[in-house]
């Protein structure tokens, strides 16, 4: 049963990580569906994003190659520091600090707290109301070469909001694009490339603070979770772009006040646990 299980959030994982929409919030959720009481664990959700961001490694290969490589001759003074690409590299570093500081300062409360189901809810309906703002108000455009030092650095805020499930990665820094005029693409493509060191760190993290502990649903099948999440992620990404160069977000602003609804009314009935080892009502 745990590897059905393991396989199933793999999937969800793999959907919803790149779409702005909460793969964590997703876990969380459908994770207490099929472990009544018990939550997956932030560990648990950090380790298998590395198959999520492994998709993102294999999707933007050539870009993230041409951009260490500016970035490292730039250093040397091979390469102009204004050189697009170099720049890029210092943005990715900048825009990464606030979810590295944030998340090591409030671990404990990521961990437990901020877990709650009531929080989730509530996140996917507030942050769903953002984006639609965001959606309907947005200029569309900026290019991502016009991306300035001030903007990355908000971005990375962006990108920390979702250390709380049901705001989500992508949503956030999608959302903060958009208000800073830039384009859907843009914001998208940005989300994406931001999110590496950030969401790769934390899996690592994850995976080393699990050595010697037994993760909720075994190693084996976190295993195959992970490589799931990574099939699965890499076929979202290249449909996600195409489907956003034509079409705006409503329909996810829509599907977040949906579940958002559904998650609340279904911990206020006692259906589901608010948090792990709650009880739940029968």
């Amino acid at each position: 049963m745990e590897w059905l299980i393991a396989a199933v959030l793999g999937v969800i994982q793999g959907l919803t990580e790149f779409l702005p929409i909460s793969s964590s919030a997703h876990i969380r959720i459908i994770g207490e569906f099929m472990l009544p009481g018990q939550d997956p664990g932030a560990f648990f959700t950090a380790i298998i994003q590395i198959g999520t961001e492994t998709a993102v490694l294999v999707y933007f290969w050539k870009d993230i190659v041409r951009i260490i490589k500016a970035w490292c001759l730039a250093l040397v003074g091979k390469v102009d520091k204004r050189d697009p690409d170099a720049r890029m590299g210092w943005m990715i570093i900048v825009g990464s600090l606030p979810i590295v500081i944030l998340g090591l300062l409030f671990q404990d409360a990521i961990d437990s707290v901020l877990r709650s189901l009531w929080i989730t809810g509530a996140m996917l309906i507030v942050f769903g109301l953002i984006l639609a703002f965001a959606d309907a108000t947005a200029k569309n455009a900026r290019p991502l070469e016009q991306l300035t030092w001030k903007h990355g650095i908000l971005f990375g805020f962006a990108q920390a909001l979702a250390l709380i499930p049901g705001v989500s990665r992508s949503g956030g820094t999608i959302t903060a694009g958009l208000l800073m005029g830039y384009t859907r693409e843009a914001s998208a493509r940005y989300s994406f490339l931001l999110a590496i060191p950030a969401v790769m760190g934390s899996g690592f993290y994850g995976l080393y603070k699990s050595l010697g502990e037994q993760p909720v649903l075994g190693w084996g099948p976190t295993a195959l979770a992970t490589v799931i999440a990574f099939v699965v992620g890499y076929v979202v990404i290249v449909a996600f772009l195409k489907f956003i160069s034509h079409n705006s977000y409503r329909i996810f602003v829509y599907y977040r006040i949906i579940v958002g609804v559904i998650v609340l009314v279904l911990v206020g009935t006692g259906a589901l646990a608010a948090t792990s080892g709650a009880p739940v009502t029968p």
